[in-house]
């Protein structure tokens, strides 16, 4: 019989300070990348001199994909499970990845130096088109997240284990909600919210085309693990949903009535 972990006091409280600063850190970079990309990155706080502001923005761009890819991957988890007190390393492992993914997006929109220029600006009922847009699109991403099992991609299900005293337990393959008409709606959402902004400059454009490169070749990964981890259930779920751009789900083949 496996020996299941105790909630002590002790226990507990490491639990609500990793929750709680992994839920703050989400929260904030969530609303700094709102802000920051609704303005075309002119609220960025980077104010590194020309030709240094090229090159760091060029790194924050890369960090964010290589960081997210390299944290899921066998090294990325043992680096994980180091940032966390040993006894509960594995179960605290999916919320200290949600703090250092929301470190990653925050870095990237507060720190980045804008280019000054401003191609072109909504007005009028413009404005309230793409503002519309803008919104619309962070509501598919909210609801992708939720199919996709938000206490995993919100990193609560990490902590309240520990808080609990068990182990953590992870959601099933997703396959309903959004991911009916494709396999990865997070990515798709993500990526529409970078092309509806209200407000168009080159760092827009560049965060635009890098972000939504990462969203249509990044999920490769993902549908490598669901492999190994789900075979062949998986395989027939990939035969019947695109993998990114959405389509609506194939209608039952009809039987043939005939004796």
């Amino acid at each position: 019989m496996i020996n299941q972990p105790i909630a002590t006091p002790l226990r507990k409280m490491i639990a609500v300070i990793y929750g709680i600063i992994c839920h703050a850190t989400f929260g904030l970079a969530a609303l700094t990348m709102v802000i920051v990309m609704g303005s075309g990155m002119t609220l960025s706080q980077g104010r590194v001199s020309v030709p240094w502001s090229i090159a760091v923005n060029a790194l924050l761009l890369l960090q964010l994909p290589l960081g997210h890819s390299f944290l899921l991957s066998d090294r990325g988890r043992r680096v994980l499970k180091w940032l966390s007190p040993k006894p509960f390393a594995s179960d605290l492992a999916p919320t200290i990845y949600v703090i250092l993914a929301a470190v990653q997006v925050g870095a990237l929109f507060a720190l980045w130096t804008p280019s000054g220029v401003v191609w072109w600006q909504a007005e009028g009922t413009l404005l309230y088109v793409f503002v519309a847009m803008f919104l619309a699109s962070w509501a598919l991403l909210g609801l992708s997240t939720m199919n996709a099992g938000l206490e995993l991609q919100s990193g609560f299900n990490g902590w309240s284990a520990v808080f609990s005293g068990r182990r953590v337990r992870y959601p099933d393959m997703p396959t309903r909600g959004l991911f009916r008409f494709t396999r990865n709606p997070i990515y798709v959402s993500f990526a529409l919210t970078t092309w509806t902004v209200p407000v168009w400059t080159p760092d827009q454009l560049m965060v635009a085309i890098a972000l939504t490169s990462y969203c249509i070749l990044g999920p490769i990964l993902k549908e490598a693990r669901y492999r190994r981890i789900h075979g062949e259930r998986f395989d027939l779920y990939a035969r019947e949903v695109p993998y990114f751009v959405p389509r609506l789900p194939r209608a039952p083949a009809k039987r043939d009535g005939r004796p």
